[in-house]
């Protein structure tokens, strides 16, 4: 699937306030879960990880304006 058929099949989330607004509040509880687990990370390995995936729920919660074309 091309990256537009990806952007226009996830337009009713983005377009959808209840949906969306719930998207968030997942993308933050897993966003403190990592935050903690980074905080109390001993090896290199797995403050990568836990600062990898903090990188990558920031990323979706900008989805909403790539979504809508606003790059």
């Amino acid at each position: 699937m091309t990256e537009k058929k990806w952007l226009n099949a996830l337009k009713p989330l983005a377009s959808t306030p209840i949906q969306w607004q719930a998207f968030e509040e997942m993308l933050n509880f897993y966003a403190n879960l990592y935050q903690k687990s980074l905080e109390q990370a001993t090896e290199p390995v797995d403050v990568y990880r836990a600062q990898g995936a903090v990188m990558v729920l920031k990323k979706l919660k900008q989805l909403k304006d790539e979504i809508n074309g606003s790059k």
